[in-house]
């Protein structure tokens, strides 16, 4: 049941469904026998620092997530065996680094469990409904990303499928009440472990939440529930000759959107997440309900809330209604292609065509091994070179002549091959190169994983990192390809690598390392759009320092004292005050 949802929503019939939940004991039970277990169970495990097995129900509340302080005051939630301090100094981090902290390698998500009382049960289900689960099957598929090689030791105990806000505010305050971990779930497209239960807990499923709740024609702003797709959302805009400018994966949500901060091919043109949205509702972890702005374009009242929430991860709150910026649907536009002998000469011509004054819509890249894999997986028989994509709006004329403009960098930027379309079939053909990228990687090595780094630099700097980033891949016995939204100075990078093999992941853990520490060196960052989740966590001192993520931390005290809003994500462990 689990694996046909999972080929039908995200159509990777290359990738198996189940992972293999991978640690060190040759005790733990195998995933598959774990599957076979009764699916009226509530029951899942932890393993301890041993690597041996706990029962159901045995174990500690995130202690490892808390400041000490805080577990001090909260002891008799705490079980009785001492907690180690979370504080960046403390020697123990140096010699077994947590997941997430400095020095962490490790990918399998630790946590500990307490089990879910009866009471809080007995509640969800007089809040819920029939709209509730404890069905194995559903929680194991709500516990595992269904884009990502990050693994949890637990999965949620239970799922609930909220169907108002005011319902979503009464399973926060109980969660709340009995200190139980709460994770939004959206889209299940986050590929860093956002949507990982590793305390279990109660998963908030908001694919109910769907709904078109206003749309302001004239004001050119929509409000909607944060279960809506972004492709559904411009779906139904088009008929006004409107749509929303962020085009990230197909299956993302306008909720888990906001929760990364995520943007798309389109953000050189139209900006991020943090851009679009005007305000926000969200339920805080007492479960009441914040709205942080007014429905104006702008404003100078107060701290800006809503960028605050955007980016956080669902460790704030959980995002309940969003009023989103609209764009006019260009009257015509143009899509480009051209190829190059080297990344370095199709990252500078992207440089050149920004700093042109161009009004370039889309500027994305493709490494020759990405254009393999499109051949490879499409049936196409495109020149496998580093390869460009344009688009350009507005006017037919304008489009035309924007189109002309590029053609002339390219050729003064040793390209070739240089085609454009502007019949819609032949621009859709065209744009699919790119739109289905990461599903032509696995058609390369369909039963392995990939590990997908989202660094972004300064523009100025695209060229010389994807330069020294592609002397690494090149010289891996792993296949790696190189995607980048060329325009504002993001790239990813796909490696793919044998889950079964201990030795190919930590070449992908290296090379992505080589990666962001290069990027963070120029001044960039470790993530552009994909958040941090779990996945990121390890790199932020370095990024941010230490004062920022203190900051963070008190921030995050201040509005969930009791730490159930999807803790283990965005902040590192070792942070406190």
């Amino acid at each position: 049941m689990v694996l046909s949802q999972w080929l039908s929503r995200f159509r990777i019939a290359s990738q198996t469904a189940f992972s293999t939940l991978r640690n060190s004991s040759s005790s733990s039970p195998s995933p598959f026998r774990i599957f076979r277990m009764h699916t009226s169970s509530l029951a899942a495990y932890s393993v301890d620092s041993g690597g041996a097995r706990k029962p159901p129900f045995s174990f500690l509340w995130p202690g490892s997530l808390v400041p000490l302080s805080v577990a001090l005051i909260s002891a008799g939630s705490l079980a009785a065996q001492p907690q180690p301090s979370l504080c960046d100094h403390d020697s123990n981090l140096e010699n077994h680094p947590r997941i997430g902290g400095k020095g962490s390698t490790d990918f399998v998500v630790k946590g500990s469990h307490k089990q879910v009382p009866k009471e809080l049960l007995d509640e969800l289900k007089a809040i819920c409904q029939d709209k509730m689960t404890l069905d194995f099957d559903e929680r194991y598929f709500h516990g595992k990303p269904q884009n990502s090689f990050h693994k949890a030791v637990n999965i949620p105990d239970v799922v609930v499928f909220p169907r108002s806000e005011e319902e979503i505010s009464r399973i926060v305050k109980s969660c709340n009440k009995h200190k139980i971990p709460i994770v939004p779930y959206g889209g299940a497209t986050s590929i860093e472990g956002h949507t990982l239960a590793p305390h279990g807990g109660v998963c908030v499923d908001l694919s109910d939440m769907k709904k078109v709740k206003a749309l302001h024609v004239e004001d050119m702003d929509v409000i909607v529930e944060p279960g809506i797709g972004w492709m559904e959302l411009n779906e139904y805009l088009e008929p006004y000759g409107l749509f929303f400018p962020l085009d990230p994966g197909p299956g993302a949500t306008i909720g888990g959107m906001c929760a990364t901060r995520c943007s798309g091919s389109l953000a050189a043109r139209y900006g991020t997440m943090r851009d679009n949205v005007i305000n926000l509702k969200v339920v805080l972890a007492n479960g009441e309900v914040l709205k942080t702005a007014s429905r104006a374009r702008k404003s100078a009242a107060g701290y800006d809330l809503t960028r605050l929430m955007i980016g956080s991860e669902g460790t704030l709150g959980i995002v309940t209604e969003v009023t989103l910026r609209l764009q006019k649907i260009p009257p015509h536009s143009v899509v480009a292609m051209c190829n190059f002998p080297t990344v370095k000469d199709a990252a500078d011509v992207a440089i050149a065509a920004m700093l042109s004054g161009i009004q370039v819509s889309r500027v994305e890249l493709l490494d020759e091994v990405q254009v393999k894999a499109v051949n490879i997986a499409n049936g196409k028989n495109l020149p496998e070179l580093p390869t460009l994509m344009f688009e350009f709006t507005g006017t037919e004329a304008y489009a035309h002549e924007q189109t002309l403009m590029v053609q002339k960098i390219v050729l003064d930027h040793n390209g070739s091959d240089f085609v454009f379309a502007k019949d819609p079939e032949a621009k859709k053909e065209l744009w699919k190169v790119r739109k289905e990228a990461l599903w032509a990687c696995f058609a390369m090595e369909p039963k392995y994983e990939a590990m997908i780094t989202d660094v972004c630099v300064p523009l100025s700097k695209l060229g010389e990192l994807i330069s020294k980033s592609k002397e690494q891949l090149d010289a891996s016995d792993l296949i790696c390809t190189v995607i980048a939204h060329a325009g504002d100075g993001n790239f990813h990078t796909v490696i793919l690598f044998d889950p079964n093999v201990e030795e190919q992941r930590k070449e992908a853990e290296r090379l992505n390392n080589i990666m962001v520490n290069s990027a963070l060196s120029m001044e960039g960052t470790c993530t552009g759009e994909h958040g941090v989740g779990t996945g990121k966590m390890k790199y932020l001192e370095k990024e941010l320092g230490i004062e920022n993520l203190k900051t963070m931390k008190k921030i995050k005290d201040a509005l969930d004292p009791n730490n159930i809003m999807n803790p283990g994500k965005l902040i590192p462990p070792h942070v406190c005050f």
